[in-house]
């Protein structure tokens, strides 16, 4: 495994490897030996808690191939093609108001306002919504989009009220 904190963009250094994109537009890292590893994703491990830090670069396959400990480390042109391409990745709408729960004793189907708009997404039971800490909750629904709800005292207090019957 490399250490991408060495890195220069797009060609490697003497120390790293670089990363660009192909002609398909797939993330491709070029290692310190020429070799091109093509169709890399970068994956934070702790994207809610330390989105700046830990994040791996795996292959088509999910091996890692590379890793950083911290983003603001790297060289500008590298660290801005991993935050856009991990931005591209990580899609998590953030909840600012719950407008109704409907279900049958289940999670049920929810009605909400995010950051993006007016949605509805559905959940198989309470185990889909997990506390992050003493004030973040993170519901996933079926289809594995997650939402965040960052701060759960900034929710309006019917929005706190359906929430509380599922913490």
């Amino acid at each position: 495994m490399i250490d991408i904190t060495a890195m220069d963009a797009p060609l490697p250094d003497q120390r790293g490897f670089g990363l660009t994109h192909d002609a398909f537009g797939r993330l491709v890292l070029l290692d310190a030996d020429g070799v091109r590893h093509i169709g890399v994703e970068p994956v934070r491990g702790f994207p809610l808690t330390e989105p700046g830090r830990f994040v791996s670069i795996v292959d088509s396959h999910g091996s890692e191939i590379a890793y950083v400990d911290r983003l603001d480390q790297l060289p500008m042109p590298t660290r801005q093609t991993l935050e856009r391409e991990l931005k591209l990745r990580e899609f998590v709408p953030l909840i600012q108001r719950i407008m109704a729960i409907c279900g049958d004793g289940s999670a049920g189907d929810w009605d909400v306002e995010t950051d993006h708009g007016i949605t509805r997404f559905s959940l198989e039971d309470e185990e889909d919504i997990r506390r992050m800490g003493p004030h973040q909750v993170l519901i996933t629904d079926n289809s594995g989009v997650r939402f965040l709800i960052a701060d759960t005292r900034t929710l309006d207090s019917a929005s706190r009220k359906l929430l509380e019957k599922y913490l």
